[in-house]
């Protein structure tokens, strides 16, 4: 596929030193997430300067609000969620050129309405913008944006120049394969691939950014990366936190869905991708394809397996008793909905033939943390075989996503003394010692590589499929199921001892998480 060129202002310049002329429409902007993520992140890089002089925001939403009381909501989110505190002389200069636009979702003469208020402020500046659509919804909207974008022209606009318009739209792309194939069927009829950036904040975070350096900017990592000295792989996505509010929405999704097939497979390609021919996002992103693809069809067995669901049960977080899953608000009493899941994958290629992938996300664990754990072979048990003498473990590459970045090296040392003992020692570096701490968040870098186009940290439509090829047998063998096999956990620990199974049916164990 063709890259799109770049802009005239991008030429000659570093790609993250501005964005060309740039309007962003953002639907769902009386959302949490626009709250949150979005108008912060487009603050912070208006400190960072790296918006064009002629950029514009306009606010999508159903509600009847003026412009200067979007103006106001928008400047109150920064004083509330920003990293750093609202500089009112660079806001400002935004908030000028901010506008809010009422209409329903649905509302075809709403969308052509708006592309007259974006043709008069093109018109009044004397210069094309490019548009960014952002859908910050829920999915049950996502079709009516879509089709209205096309048929209203939006989606057409300046196609075929570098201010060709985009669209960003958040997961979930799909809930299922069928759904998924239909999204990208309803996108393909509005949008060219080329113009669509599918946004996974994970991908936005600097740890997940670095994998690439971490594999092949480094010799001491590149040759070993492989069946020969890779004994496994492991990959947590935990949370703290129960479903609180959100038990409705959380019941018609699950672990499987919200984290394990979306967050955590693009974890699992990066990880294990082959070498790109480039840096190109096409490069990139064809790997991940191609990665994901080698990846074997999973055993499913109501007790046995290579995948292990459960709830949660009331327990202890930080010292506190919080009620289980099925005494949650909103929770049906007939639910088999997994608040954790854990799996294990082979995968079908020279460089991974087995190495089993171990994956585990739930709700309601130990901690707050996501990593990947590289773990080694151990060596060959000659020279330090006294097990009471020499307390040796597998070198293992720790990295850190969440909550604080960075990386860990897992190796046997001596210990300080007349007798030779050893015992294993971690090697730290941390991304907010080394580098500050006021570490860009993933939306800034998302939103900006949209801007100028680079859709490298974007995924891409037949990576969703292959992905929900591999994950939508598993939900309809569950709902077949219903409760059968569907294990339990106490509130507070990492998980049910089935998902220990998983492991010992290799000679492995899982990894006490975190630093």
């Amino acid at each position: 596929m063709v890259e799109p060129p770049r802009h005239p202002f991008l030429q000659g310049l570093s790609k993250h030193r501005g964005t060309p002329p740039t309007l962003v429409v953002i639907f769902g902007a009386s959302g949490d997430l626009c709250a949150r993520k979005l108008v912060p992140a487009i603050y912070n890089l208006a400190v960072d300067n790296l918006l064009s002089a002629d950029f514009y925001l306009i606010g999508y939403g159903r509600k009847a609000i003026t412009d200067d009381a979007f103006r106001q909501e928008t400047q109150d989110d920064i004083k509330k969620f920003s990293r750093r505190p609202l500089a009112q002389d660079v806001w400002g200069r935004v908030q000028a050129n901010t506008f809010y636009h009422q209409g329903g979702y649905d509302d075809l003469k709403a969308f052509q309405d708006l592309g007259q208020k974006i043709d008069a402020i093109e018109k009044k500046l004397g210069r094309d913008l490019q548009s960014v659509f952002y859908i910050s919804t829920p999915p049950t909207v996502f079709k009516p944006i879509l089709e209205n974008l096309g048929a209203s022209g939006l989606a057409r606009r300046h196609v075929g120049t570098p201010l060709a318009s985009k669209m960003i739209i958040e997961k979930p792309f799909g809930s299922n394969l069928a759904t998924a194939q239909e999204l990208n069927s309803i996108i393909r009829h509005q949008f060219e691939e080329q113009q669509v950036y599918r946004i996974d904040h994970y991908l936005g975070k600097e740890t997940v950014q670095d994998l690439l350096v971490l594999r092949f900017a480094n010799t001491i990592f590149e040759p070993i990366w492989n069946r020969r000295y890779v004994d496994c792989v492991q990959i947590t996505v935990g949370e703290d936190l129960g479903v609180g509010t959100r038990g409705g929405y959380y019941d018609h999704s699950g672990a499987l869905r919200d984290m394990i097939q979306n967050h955590t497979m693009q974890l699992v390609s990066l990880v294990a991708m082959e070498p790109p021919a480039s840096l190109s996002a096409e490069d990139i992103r064809d790997e991940k394809v191609k990665l994901l693809k080698a990846i074997q069809p999973v055993t499913l067995k109501p007790e046995g397996g290579d995948i292990v669901r459960a709830q949660y049960t009331e327990g202890l977080i930080n010292g506190q008793k919080v009620p289980g899953y099925m005494q949650e608000s909103d929770i049906p009493p007939t639910s088999f909905t997994e608040t954790y899941a854990a799996a294990r994958l082979s995968l079908n290629n020279w460089r991974w033939q087995g190495v089993p992938f171990y994956l585990r996300s739930g709700k309601r664990l130990a901690r707050r943390v996501s990593e990947i754990a590289i773990q080694f072979k151990k060596p060959a048990g000659i020279l330090f075989a006294d097990s009471e003498r020499f307390d040796l473990a597998a070198n293992t590459l720790v990295i850190q996503i969440q909550p604080d970045e960075g990386t860990t090296l897992l190796m046997n040392s001596k210990v300080p003394g007349l007798e030779t003992r050893t015992q294993p020692v971690k090697m730290y570096f941390r991304y907010a010692t080394t580098f500050g701490s006021n570490t860009p968040e993933a939306y800034e870098r998302l939103i900006l590589d949209c801007m100028i186009g680079d859709s490298t940290l974007f995924i891409r439509g037949d990576e969703t499929e292959t992905s929900w090829k591999l994950y939508s047998p598993i939900l309809d063998y569950w709902a077949e199921n219903g409760k059968r096999g569907l294990e339990t956990y106490p509130a507070g620990s990492w998980g049910p001892l089935a998902a220990e199974r998983l492991l010992w049916e290799q000679k492995h164990e899982w990894r006490r998480a975190g630093p």
